[in-house]
């Protein structure tokens, strides 16, 4: 178990407004397009620190927040599978629209493709000395969803 955490937070006032539905919720409102302001806090892990006493060197996540923006950032994000991903893409055509298209959608796969990215990024950057702990993607203050491996 690690000895060491640390924790790096982007809130809410960053600005990742991104669109979304959810294509399979025909129970419930979510399957129209609806967005949030949206805020991630990573925790990263270690069982040894580094020649600072850092777990993870916080400027060395630049990459993180680029790929928070360009994934979130006056997004309509979209699930690959979505049935009208077609419309989609005229609308994007014609510059109504930057689409980014993932595999899953809604903020616990929003939690699951961030951890990805920074887990494999804090690895490479630390000689896998720290790792990606869990992710948690907030769509406001009462909802949010925790990945981790």
């Amino acid at each position: 178990m690690s000895k060491h955490y640390s924790t790096k937070h982007y809130g809410h006032n960053i600005g990742l407004s991104a669109v979304f539905r959810q294509p399979n919720a025909d129970h419930s409102h979510c399957h129209l397009l609806h967005g949030y302001s949206l805020a991630f806090t990573f925790k990263f892990g270690c069982d040894k620190l580094d020649n600072k006493n850092w777990a993870v060197d916080f400027g060395g996540l630049k990459p993180v927040k680029k790929w928070l923006e360009d994934n979130f950032d006056h997004k309509v994000v979209l699930d690959e599978r979505d049935p009208y991903l077609d419309t989609f893409k005229i609308l994007e055509n014609q510059a109504l629209a930057d689409l980014t298209i993932v595999d899953g959608v809604g903020v616990e796969m929003f939690a699951k493709h961030a951890y990805n990215f920074a887990d494999k990024l804090v690895k490479d950057m630390t000689d896998q000395r720290c790792w990606v702990v869990s992710v948690e993607c907030m769509e406001h203050g009462a909802n949010s969803a925790i990945y981790n491996a």
